[in-house]
């Protein structure tokens, strides 16, 4: 790490950061200079993520805290908080895919399976606003949003998850909207499928399940959607997530940034 790095004396708070993409993100902040606080539900895949970051040089901070528990999570920040700024705070968690009928037609789901999906607006609002009265209170910071091509309502099986990916970026422009008068930015990135997540790699094998194919060739279907022709990774996203995180990207707050190399079109 140099001090060109992009994220030189941040503080980065990342929930899910257990997961494929939330450790990806972690890794990638801490790689551009930022300290990271790593939060989620299971302690010990927050403290496999910290150790590779610290292993590799980087600072982290692991600690359990659950993004649907509104006064855990207010808690977590106001503990970040009194310790230095919060620069920036990002949030990958998101309920199991079997969980929101992945797949299945919108006339086809049940409505538990519906609401299933919902639950990932609830994480992000809840991180979202106590990351907001923090960085209100400083006059700084940002705020990153994830979603899905499935926003855009045009993936067959995605109505469920479509739906809580429109809400999100919805509450997005409003809260940026809301907080911009205070230094504050909101922005979402959007990605398409990343086929080595976790949660996409249950997708994959639930869609081969279904159609008796293999892997590769659910990959491939995937990956013909985007004009690139090839599918995203972990990696990409997180890249991405840096430079939103970045002062180079000063001026983008209240947009969705369209990462889905044009299998989402706006």
């Amino acid at each position: 790490m140099t001090n060109s790095a992009m994220l030189q004396n941040k503080r980065a708070v990342v929930f899910g950061a257990g997961g494929s993409i939330g450790a990806a993100v972690a890794k990638e902040f801490a790689a551009e200079g930022a300290e990271v606080f790593l939060a989620g539900r299971t302690k010990s895949s927050l403290e496999a993520t910290a150790a590779a970051i610290v292993a590799a040089g980087g600072r982290a901070h692991a600690a359990p805290a659950d993004a649907l528990d509104d006064a855990a999570v207010n808690d977590y920040l106001d503990g970040v908080a009194r310790s230095g700024r919060i620069d920036v705070v990002f949030n990958a968690t998101g309920p199991e895919p079997s969980k929101y009928g992945v797949g299945k037609r919108a006339v086809d789901l049940s409505v538990s399976e519906f609401l299933a999906a919902q639950t990932i607006v609830e994480s992000q609002f809840v991180t979202a606003q106590a990351a907001a009265r923090c960085m209100t209170r400083q006059g700084s910071g940002v705020v990153i949003f994830l979603t899905g091509s499935p926003a855009r309502g045009h993936v067959e099986g995605g109505a469920a998850i479509g739906a809580a990916f429109g809400a999100i970026e919805t509450l997005m422009e409003n809260m940026a909207f809301e907080l911009g008068p205070s230094g504050v930015r909101a922005v979402c990135l959007r990605t398409t499928a990343n086929t080595d997540s976790r949660t996409i790699q249950q997708v994959i094998a639930m869609q081969a399940s279904r159609m008796n194919a293999p892997k590769d060739q659910v990959i491939a279907g995937i990956a013909s959607y985007n004009f690139l022709k090839r599918p995203a990774s972990i990696a990409d996203t997180a890249r991405a997530a840096a430079f939103l995180a970045s002062d180079r990207a000063q001026m983008f707050t209240g947009t969705m940034v369209n990462a889905t190399a044009g299998a989402a079109l706006d």
